[in-house]
């Protein structure tokens, strides 16, 4: 009997039901017609191009960006019993000749491999003597110059259309919005595509941004219910990453340092300790994180703001690939809004795209201060609407309080006109607050009636204050000087008394949460106990073939194993995840971890 797709699924990968439009995909693409597939992060996207491959008699490319992800995926799979390889920089000219003459033998299904080396004419001439099938292009946003993430390599990819016409080729992302997707059927030349849009919702991940304070204090505060967790802290700059590292080992955490100013052999060193290893956490700038297919990551927290919305929804989708209760955490201050704002101004693009840019940010930051729920907010941005408040994120477990700014935002206006709109946030605050300095009596501010008139608010208020004033555009800064304020025509009718201004409180203490719970399958206290000893077999078995653990089976399938309790090989094939070809190679080790369980326990609770 031929292959299908779901004795594919159930044989060889372990699960007994397709999600979303997996098998829609599947089916477009196997017919041999060209698809677009959106699907959130830990959705799945893989087996939309890896079940064709093993239908199709002939090698199916996997272009993708990211080496850790080949690696990744190549292990993956050969643990699954599927002969797969991948081509870029770090295999020797004889690894490179070997996955070649294994092309030649038809014994590779799948080859992954990087697109800069991909359209290299040699590679392209090696490929046109193959028998290639199918063409999956992953993390495709890349292929768009108003997307997050852009990879000029990617650009010379619609000429596949010419050299293998006949292929379907498959676009596969977890983040664009309608103008990205347009770019991207229109640059990789896709022909009559199905679009596969599925939404952009990841329910079981928590949204929570707060105002900017005490940032060690409120990453420490945020992580105790996080201990024994694997995770990962953004920040801007490598300074900032290795001091946080720093910080968090010295308060009990395991946390390594990641960003592109460590040598290889170190950063290769902290992430294959993130991918082997229980409970790390990661802290690093945004040169780690894709193509990293940890299951398990419970947190994402960012220390500083990224650069936009797709960015963000990108680096939080790391977390809870797996769907058990994962949290995205983040703080944000006037800082980082003066910060990014100066990083667009400055940068040598074209005006076009930092007008993109600034729209991005802006989107972002609009984002960051949003009074209804915040998932509502973020799918919305996606062209994804949202009915109900999702009752799972910040504003929802907390609504914001808001207040009638316009008096104090008068003030603060008027004290950056008064001032002659050439001093930074600090200097215009003590203004307000009637702070006396040598400078400020040079300069005569004292005598302005707007000196001290803002005593009733503390300078954490006052910068709440300034940073929705410059979130909303009544206020620019001068990213190419001194960073002075200055005022914007949208003030006008403000500082006439024509409008109302509302603004948020911004809570200057997190809300205490109870500590996210590991699994989402109920044990009890005893089955926990048989949960680690599992864990504890996987973490040896990974040991001797040399992947990360989730490699061999998920904590869910880990999980589901404690629940049900199987002891011979057929009841263990029913368990979610468990394939024909895992069960040959590691159930007896699991099921005999199970037996010793069960042996221990008293008889009477058996």
């Amino acid at each position: 009997m031929s292959a299908t797709p779901q004795s594919i699924l159930e044989d060889t990968f372990g699960y007994t039901e397709f999600r979303s439009v997996q098998r829609d995909v599947i089916d477009h693409v196997v017919a041999g017609n060209d698809g677009l597939v959106l699907l959130p992060t830990g959705a799945g996207k893989s087996l939309c191009y890896q079940i064709p491959a093993l239908l199709f008699d002939g090698v199916t490319l996997v272009v993708s960006p990211l080496i850790a992800l080949m690696h990744d995926q190549v292990s993956a799979l050969a643990q699954l019993g599927v002969e797969a390889a991948f081509l870029n920089s770090t295999l020797s000219p004889q690894a490179q000749q070997a996955v070649f003459d294994a092309l030649d033998t038809a014994t590779t299904k799948l080859l992954y491999i990087a697109p800069e080396r991909l359209m290299q004419p040699a590679t392209l001439q090696r490929l046109s003597q193959c028998r290639i099938r199918f063409i999956a292009i992953d993390e495709a946003h890349c292929v768009s110059q108003w997307g997050h993430d852009f990879r000029e390599d990617y650009l010379s990819l619609g000429r596949l259309k010419d050299m293998f016409p006949s292929t379907p080729v498959l676009a596969l992302t977890a983040t664009a919005t309608k103008p990205v997707r347009d770019e991207i059927v229109s640059r990789l030349r896709l022909v009559a595509p199905r679009q596969f849009v599925t939404g952009f919702d990841r329910p079981n991940i928590r949204y929570d941004v707060q105002s900017k304070h005490a940032p060690k204090q409120q990453l420490h505060a945020f992580l105790q219910r996080h201990r024994g967790h694997a995770g990962i802290v953004y920040c801007m700059s490598r300074k900032k990453t290795e001091d946080t590292a720093i910080s968090l080992t010295q308060a009990g955490f395991d946390a390594l340092p990641y960003h592109a100013g460590l040598d290889a052999a170190t950063r290769n060193r902290h992430q294959q300790r993130f991918l082997s290893d229980d409970g790390i956490i990661m802290v690093a700038t945004i040169a780690f994180g894709m193509g990293i297919d940890k299951p398990d990551v419970r947190f994402v927290a960012h220390l500083d703001l990224p650069k936009s919305i797709e960015a963000y929804y990108q680096e939080t989708g790391r977390a809870g690939r797996d769907g058990l209760p994962s949290e995205a955490w983040m703080i944000y201050g006037l800082q980082d809004v003066v910060r990014l704002r100066q990083m667009v101004d400055e940068s040598t693009a074209t005006d076009e795209f930092k007008r993109n840019e600034r729209a991005k940010l802006d989107a972002l930051l609009g984002w960051c201060e949003v009074t209804t729920c915040r998932r509502q907010a973020l799918l919305a941005y996606f062209g994804d609407e949202r009915d109900d408040a999702c009752g799972h994120c910040d504003v929802c477990d907390l609504p914001p309080e808001v207040f009638d700014g316009t008096l104090p935002a008068q003030q603060l206006l008027s004290a950056v006109f008064r001032t002659g709109q050439r001093f930074g946030a600090v200097y215009v605050i003590d203004v307000l607050m009637g702070k006396t300095s040598d400078r400020m009596t040079k300069n005569g501010h004292t005598a302005l009636a707007v000196f001290g008139i803002g005593r009733d608010y503390t300078q954490a208020q006052w910068r709440s204050i300034l940073r929705q004033l410059l979130v909303q555009g009544f206020l620019t800064v001068d990213t190419g000087g001194y960073g002075g304020l200055a005022l914007t025509e949208k003030c006008r009718p403000l500082l006439r008394g024509e409008v109302a201004l509302p603004l948020r409180k911004d809570l200057l203490k997190s809300p205490v949460r109870q500590k996210i719970k590991k699994s989402k399958v109920s044990l009890n206290d005893a089955d926990s106990d048989l949960f680690d000893a599992l864990r504890a077999c996987r973490k040896d078995l990974a040991s001797e073939q040399g992947v990360p653990p989730y490699v061999i089976f998920h904590d869910t399938t880990l999980a589901s194993m404690a629940a049900l309790k199987p002891v011979t090989k057929q009841q263990l094939l029913t368990v979610s995840g468990v394939g024909q070809s895992k069960l040959d190679r590691f159930g007896q080790a699991f099921i005999s971890v199970i037996e010793r369980y069960l042996d221990d326990r008293d008889p009477a609770t058996v």
